[in-house]
C-alpha cells in the first residue's frame, strides 16, 4: 500500500480528490494501532454503510503505518453513526488500546469533529411562515431526539421569517434529516453559533492570506444561463409569472463567508438579514438575504444577478416567494428599476437613494454585535495627539463618516483617516485611555461586514518628525 492510500477491494468505488468531502462529513479519520490492517478495519466498520474507499496512511521510506486511516463512506449519517458507536471501541481481542473515531475535517474546515460537535447536530431549515415551534418538532422527530427548536422571527414585528433550527442529540441523527427529509425544507447543517466571534491574530492573517491567494478565475465552470433559476433579469421584462419578494436566494459555484454576503448585499440600502447555507450535497455556496422591504430585494437582484464574485465566478441570485401581494410587486418593480438606473448610471446621485427610509441626513448605520459606547464629541483639531491607531480592514475600507462614527464613542478622537488606495487608516487620540479602550473593544470584530483589525500605530513623537500627511 503506497503513501497515497489504499484502493477499495472488491471493485468499489474509489473517490478522486475532488469528491472526497461529497457529501460533506462522510469520511471518517482513525488514530489506530500501527498494525492494524486494512482488512480488519473494513469488517468492523461495513455494518455502518456502503464503504468507498479505506486509507491507511503510511511512511514515505518504511511504508510502515503512522497508526492513522481514513474510511470513506457513502453517505454522512453511515460515518457519523460510525463515530459514535466505534468511537473508544477496540478493533479486536488482541487490541488494549481503543481506537479514536471523528469525522474528518474538509478542506474548508480547521479541525475534525467529535460526537459533542454543535457543528454536526444542529440544521438550518426554510419552513412556511405559519410554522410553530411544535409544528417544526412534530416534522422532524421522526429522524430522532430533538434537544431543541427554534424559529428565526422579526424582532420588530415578532412574525416568522421563514427559517429555523432543528438540533439533534446525535450527529447521525442530523444527518439523516437532512438526507431524508422533503426538499422543500432545503434542510442544511446550520453555521456555528461562534463562525463570527473573534479569532485569534494567526488565524485573521491566515483568513486574509487565503481570500487574496485561494480565489481562482473559475471560467465557465458553472454556467448560470443555461439554469432557469439563473435566467437573466431584464428591467424591461414583464415579471408577472416571478414571485417578487424581500428574501433572495444567492448560490454561487465557490463558497463564500457570511461576511463575504453580507459585504456584496450590503451595497444595497435596507439590507437585514443574511445566512450563509451549507449544502450537503454540492461544494457551492449557498445564501438567504433578507431586506426590508420589496424595492431593496427588486433593486439587488437586478444588479448582482451575474455579479462576478471573486472574478471569473458569477453569481446567481433569484427571488424566494413569500406570498406578497402582486400589485404591489409590480408597482415597486417599476420604481426600483427606475431608480436603479438612474443611480447605477450617476453614481454621484448614490448618495440621496434611500429604499424605504426618508431623505435627509442621517446618522451612518452600523450592524454589528459589538456593544459600542454612546457618540461622544471629537476633541478639537488642534488637541496634542498622545495615541495613534493603526487599523486594517478586510475586505475593504468602511466609510470615513461610519469610522468616525465608530471611534468616536470612546471619546478624545482628534481625526481619523484612509491611506489611499489600502485597505488601512488611522486614528488620532488626544487620549491614551480613549485609544486603549477602542483597541480592546474593535480589535477582531466585524462591522458592516468589514473585520477590524485595531493596533498602536507610532508614537506621536516618532510622527512629529515625519512629513505631514496630505490624504
Amino acid at each position: 500500500m503506497d503513501e497515497a492510500g489504499s484502493s477499495a477491494s472488491g471493485g468499489g468505488f474509489r473517490p478522486g480528490v475532488d469528491s472526497l468531502d461529497e457529501p460533506p462529513n462522510s469520511r471518517i479519520f482513525l488514530v489506530i494501532s500501527k498494525y492494524t490492517p486494512e482488512s480488519v478495519l473494513r469488517e468492523r466498520f461495513s455494518p455502518f454503510g456502503d464503504i468507498q474507499d479505506i486509507w491507511v496512511v503510511r511512511d514515505k521510506h518504511t511504508k510502515e503505518s503512522k497508526g492513522i486511516a481514513f474510511v470513506k463512506f457513502a453517505r454522512s449519517s453511515q460515518a457519523c453513526r460510525a463515530m459514535e458507536e466505534m468511537h473508544g471501541q477496540c478493533l479486536g481481542p488482541n487490541d488494549t488500546k481503543p481506537i479514536k473515531v471523528f469525522i474528518a475535517q474538509s478542506r474548508s474546515s480547521g479541525s475534525h469533529r467529535d460526537v459533542e460537535d454543535e457543528e454536526l447536530t444542529r440544521i438550518f431549515v426554510m419552513i412556511p411562515k405559519s410554522y410553530t415551534e411544535e409544528d417544526l418538532r412534530e416534522k422532524f422527530k421522526v429522524y430522532g431526539d430533538i434537544e431543541y427548536c427554534s424559529i428565526i422571527k422579526n424582532k420588530v414585528t415578532g412574525e416568522s421569517k421563514g427559517l429555523g433550527y432543528v438540533r439533534y442529540l446525535k450527529p447521525s441523527q442530523a444527518a439523516q434529516a437532512i438526507e431524508n427529509c422533503d426538499r422543500s425544507f432545503r434542510a442544511i447543517l446550520a453555521e456555528p453559533k461562534n463562525k463570527a466571534s473573534e479569532s485569534s491574530e494567526q488565524d485573521y492573517y491566515s483568513n486574509m492570506r487565503q481570500e487574496a491567494l485561494g480565489h481562482e478565475p473559475r471560467v465557465n465552470m458553472f454556467p448560470f444561463e443555461q439554469q432557469s433559476e439563473f435566467s437573466s433579469f431584464d428591467k424591461n421584462d414583464s415579471r408577472g409569472q416571478e414571485a417578487i419578494s424581500k428574501r433572495l436566494s444567492v448560490v454561487s459555484r465557490v463558497p463564500f463567508t457570511e461576511e463575504q454576503l453580507f459585504s456584496i448585499f450590503d451595497i444595497v440600502p435596507g439590507l437585514e438579514y443574511c445566512e450563509v447555507q451549507r449544502d450537503p450535497y454540492s461544494n457551492y455556496g449557498h445564501g438567504v438575504v433578507q431586506y426590508f422591504n420589496v424595492a431593496s430585494a427588486i433593486y439587488a437582484k437586478y444588479k448582482l444577478h451575474g455579479f462576478q464574485y471573486p472574478p471569473g465566478n458569477r453569481i446567481g441570485v433569484s427571488f424566494i416567494d413569500d406570498g406578497s401581494n402582486a400589485t404591489e410587486k409590480m408597482a415597486t418593480q417599476m420604481v426600483a428599476a427606475q431608480l436603479a438606473s438612474m443611480v447605477w448610471n450617476n453614481p454621484s446621485q448614490q448618495q440621496f437613494m434611500q429604499f424605504g427610509g426618508s431623505s435627509g441626513s442621517q446618522l451612518p448605520q452600523i450592524q454589528t454585535d459589538v456593544v459600542l459606547p454612546s457618540c461622544k464629541k471629537k476633541a478639537p483639531a488642534e488637541t496634542p495627539v498622545k495615541e495613534r491607531l493603526f487599523i486594517v480592514f478586510n475586505p475593504h475600507p468602511l466609510p470615513l463618516d461610519v469610522l468616525e462614527d465608530i471611534f468616536c464613542r470612546f471619546g478624545n478622537l482628534i481625526e481619523v483617516y484612509l491611506v489611499s488606495g489600502k485597505n488601512v487608516g488611522y486614528a488620532k487620540y488626544a487620549d491614551r485611555i480613549s485609544a486603549n479602550d477602542a483597541i480592546a473593544t474593535l480589535h477582531g470584530k466585524i462591522l458592516n461586514g468589514v473585520r477590524l483589525k485595531v493596533m498602536l500605530a507610532d508614537s506621536p513623537r516618532e510622527e512629529s518628525n515625519k512629513r505631514q500627511r496630505t490624504y
